[in-house]
């Protein structure tokens, strides 16, 4: 690379976007030989080019809400969600959120970072959130997002026996009915293109069965809509459904698994987040009740 400017070394080999490149040079955040890069120069053979990413952090109020951490490294955070919390404050969930319990994290473990979600779960559906702690990893997780080099894949429980062993579903959903926040299924030119993958893991001779399903893409509540618009809506969904607080106090879907491509390092590499204790009862619950049901 001897004879390009270091600017397009960075962006070639890192792929930093234009306005994180022009803020570490604002910043003198480039170093040529531990001496502070002064202009996009060109580097002779030998030379050592060092980027240092700027020091960001968020200003949520701190709480004591517990943060399960199923991997961390500098560049990423990611955790097992539990159910009955928001990621991030709303007008609706000012506080007592995802967020604020990670704030508390970062001051327990001597931290110091601006909190980026690079994925978003709804309050009651728990499981694999990736937090980006530099806009360079956050950049590179969308772009990974959007090219489905992603690969999000849930657990729920539905009711109704599922016939077919595997299916995609590709039916575009729509913005949310007035005055509710629920979606629904819509002709193409009033929605956008929502593509779910379900295969079957289990069915209950009770009239449940169990699912493994594959996102393409990532609209709000997609697998929700999906699956009632089946016929099949998950266990415990009040909105695409019915409450069922003696089976579950929420909605039966888990964020189970993630495959992705490490935003700097560009190593594959895959999480899961077991299943939470209330699904694993309702598991049970669905397994004694067939059994009791063939003796």
């Amino acid at each position: 690379d001897e004879g390009m400017v270091i600017r397009k070394m960075l962006k070639k080999n890192f792929d930093f976007s234009s306005r994180l490149l022009a803020r570490l040079r604002a910043n003198h955040l480039v170093y040529l030989n531990d001496q502070v890069l002064e202009g996009w120069m060109k580097p002779k053979a030998g030379d050592v080019i060092r980027a240092c990413l700027p020091d960001e952090e968020s200003h949520f109020p701190a709480e004591d809400i517990p943060i399960n951490v199923i991997y961390e490294d500098q560049d990423l955070l990611i955790l097992n969600k539990q159910p009955g919390i928001t990621v991030h404050p709303t007008h609706g969930h000012p506080d007592h959120t995802i967020a604020n319990g990670l704030m508390h994290y970062l001051q327990e473990t001597g931290q110091s970072f601006k909190i980026r979600f690079v994925n978003r779960l709804d309050m009651d559906t728990s499981g694999l959130l990736i937090v980006s702690k530099n806009s360079h990893g956050q950049d590179e997780m969308v772009r990974q997002m959007h090219s489905d080099r992603i690969r999000k894949e849930y657990l729920a429980v539905v009711h109704g026996i599922i016939e077919e062993d595997h299916f995609t579903v590709d039916l575009p959903i729509g913005p949310p009915l007035p005055g509710t926040a629920a979606r629904r299924v819509v002709p193409p030119d009033e929605g956008r293109d929502s593509i779910t993958h379900v295969t079957v893991l289990r069915r209950f001779s009770t009239g449940f069965t169990e699912v493994l399903l594959r996102l393409e893409t990532g609209r709000t509540h997609q697998i929700r809509v999906h699956l009632s618009h089946l016929g099949h809506p998950i266990v415990g969904d009040n909105l695409y459904g019915k409450e069922e607080p003696d089976r579950i106090p929420r909605h039966a879907l888990h964020a189970f698994r993630l495959r992705f491509y490490h935003p700097v390092t560009g190593e594959s590499m895959q999480v899961e987040a077991p299943l939470p204790e209330d699904m694993r009862k309702l598991i049970d619950k669905l397994e004694n009740a067939e059994t009791a049901c063939s003796t």
